[in-house]
């Protein structure tokens, strides 16, 4: 058995699939996927198919090791999103050639349902309490927004009422029993997250994410110390040895991205030296129907596991195409007064609709992340 074809479909709204297929006619998928830069991670995939068509599927590690290291310069959002899909698609294959589905490879379920949280508000949150009753309504427990629009480096008391604001109407939408996280997407300076989440307090969110820029690590530690609630980051950090200072810091909650971080086998790993640190897995997944499938099988299997994210119905899918658009079945993914329960099918867990991928292929697509500015014209962190 060895790896003989790697394909790569450019799919809406913004996403990139890989197809491996073996020689015998095992067929695995992943994605392989920066948002916004789609075309330079299908041009790596190409690269690093010389170092695996030809091997053996079943070496999952190996063929890691090599992906990662065997072209001297190493790591970055490119390289680790192309190992990551091409991971996953090894995962999958080794799961339908066994007949079990991969959570049952990576040790065995610890849980019998996932939560999940929607999206509310959009890039630049508004109508909140009419999106969140909507998510309410439709049985989940959590929620997650964005909690400013372009934020100045220096915040006006303004800027940071209208934080507070939403934080507050989420928390009275919601009640006691249900959560909420806020999303500081790196829109927020340092200085700026110093003063508004003491504020944030008596709302309670879940966690706030990423509470500063990934560059700002040096600050984390202040931020912890200074911040009643607890504090998740990780959507653009590549691999473990980046979450150390974070977790050494006392960040709670852990946020790899199956697609970015290295795929299952770079998660499993995150989610293990988290436990070390006592913080918990909430892994990023805006993304398509084979990222969350991944994640997923990761999530049944991790004892920190804490929340999952999906992108079903969120707002960067709007007049394109869903998750759902690109599956066969769409069970898997049916929720369940918020939870998406344990599926024992092989492999990922979920069937691919092939005809429908290379159909969005031949339309493909040139999603790229909005360029926000301040009113002075200069560049602000979208």
């Amino acid at each position: 058995m060895e790896i003989s074809r790697i394909e790569t479909f450019m799919v809406p709204p913004r996403w990139l699939f890989v197809r491996v297929e073996t020689d015998d006619g095992y067929v695995g998928w992943g994605e392989p996927v920066v948002e916004g830069r789609a075309e330079v991670v299908r041009a790596a995939v190409g690269v690093l198919g010389e170092y695996v068509i030809g091997r053996d599927p079943s070496r999952i590690e190996d063929l890691w090791q090599v992906m990662t290291k065997g072209g001297f310069y190493r790591g970055g959002p490119v390289l680790s999103s192309a190992v990551a899909g091409i991971d996953q698609a090894l995962w999958d294959i080794k799961g339908k050639r066994y007949g079990v589905p991969v959570h049952q490879l990576l040790g065995g379920p610890v849980r019998d349902k996932v939560r999940a949280y929607a999206w509310v508000g959009g890039d630049e949150p508004c109508e909140i309490r009419d999106a969140v009753t909507a998510q309410v309504e439709a049985g989940f427990t959590a929620v997650k927004m964005n909690g400013c629009g372009p934020m100045t480096p220096l915040a006006t008391r303004a800027e940071v009422r209208a934080c507070v604001l939403r934080a507050q109407t989420a928390r009275e939408v919601l009640g006691e029993e249900r959560d909420f996280a806020l999303d500081f997407h790196g829109r927020v300076s340092p200085a700026n997250a110093r003063r508004i989440l003491p504020l944030l307090a008596e709302s309670a969110p879940m966690f706030v994410e990423e509470p500063v820029l990934g560059e700002y690590a040096d600050a984390l530690p202040e931020l912890v110390r200074a911040s009643p609630i607890p504090l998740a980051l990780g959507e653009r950090l590549y691999g473990r040895r980046e979450f150390l200072a974070p977790l050494q810091a006392g960040v709670a909650v852990v946020q790899p991205d199956v697609s970015h971080a290295g795929g299952i086998s770079e998660l499993r790993r995150i989610a293990a030296l988290a436990e070390t640190y006592g913080a918990h897995l909430a892994p990023h997944c805006p993304l398509g129907p084979i990222a969350l499938a991944a994640s997923l099988q990761v999530a049944f299997t991790t004892p920190n596991f804490l929340i999952q994210e999906q992108s079903i119905g969120m707002h960067y899918n709007t007049g394109s195409a869903e998750p759902l658009d690109y599956v066969v079945d769409t069970e898997p993914f049916r929720f369940h007064a918020g939870f998406l329960s344990r599926t024992e099918r092989p492999g990922l867990g979920v069937e691919v609709d092939e005809a429908a991928v290379r159909s969005a292929d031949a339309r493909g697509h040139a999603w790229r992340s909005p360029v926000w500015r301040y009113a002075d014209g200069s560049f602000a962190e979208w």
